[in-house]
């Protein structure tokens, strides 16, 4: 992926596809209409404003990988994640990215 890809599609440079093949918990934390508009294959709806209360969801998972439409959302997503003591999440940056890969 080239930088500006990368600036513009946002999201971690891990090997997402390797990640999907390893089994990777796939949340999408757009709202439930934004979901229910399109979605990856296999992810779960964590909308972002309910993270914090659905944590336990995240737990003894091997890889995490958190996405949204354009990958600000799945940031702040992260963070909350990490500041809850997760280190193995990745912020996908969008769904269509992400669902590449699927």
């Amino acid at each position: 992926m080239s930088f500006l890809n990368f600036l513009f599609d946002g999201g971690d440079t891990a090997d997402l596809k390797q990640l999907i093949e390893e089994g990777a918990f796939l949340v999408d934390v757009r709202t439930p209409g934004e979901f229910a508009g399109g979605h990856v294959k296999g992810s779960v709806n964590i909308p972002l404003d309910n993270l914090q209360t659905q944590i336990s969801k995240f737990k003894d998972k091997k890889h995490i990988i958190v996405f949204c439409r354009s990958g600000n959302r799945s940031g702040m997503a992260k963070n909350i994640l990490e500041q809850n003591g997760f280190k193995n999440v990745v912020n996908g940056g969008t769904w269509e990215r992400v669902s590449l890969f699927v």
